[in-house]
């Protein structure tokens, strides 16, 4: 008897600590190409709808650079939520090739340490970019 519950602990211990099978990952692990082919970067600010497109390669390399190591972390609670700060969008020529929000990738919801929201908003602000 006591063997049998044994069991059925491990056998919930271990479907607990399994999860929903998301992981921490960074940037480049979700985006699984080579980050240096995006040629053009979108950043929707979604409290205003204005957009502002990056098309010069060195500033895309330096946001990059800033956000590439952010690791985004799984939410516990993966209930939909509405609205979205900024979405930011990669573009190889004029095929979008992968989205995000600041705290959504691939319809699973995420936080990011360290926190990306002051990185994207201080730089969506200081961009020179026209909103479009």
């Amino acid at each position: 008897m006591n063997t049998q519950k044994l069991w059925i602990s491990l056998f919930l211990l271990f479907a607990l600590l399994s999860g929903c099978g998301l992981e921490t990952k960074t940037l480049p692990e979700f985006y699984e190409t080579d980050l240096d082919d995006i040629t053009k970067i979108q950043i929707l600010d979604g409290s205003t709808g204005y957009k502002k497109v990056i098309n010069d390669k060195k500033v895309i390399e330096d946001f990059l650079g800033e956000i590439k190591k952010i690791k985004f972390i799984p939410e516990e609670n993966q209930e939909d939520r509405i609205g979205f700060r900024y979405t930011i969008a990669f573009f190889e020529g004029e095929k979008i090739t992968f989205s995000f929000t600041l705290n959504k990738v691939r319809d699973n919801y995420y936080y990011t340490d360290p926190d990306i929201h002051p990185i994207v908003d201080d730089f969506y602000k200081k961009l020179e970019a026209k909103e479009e």
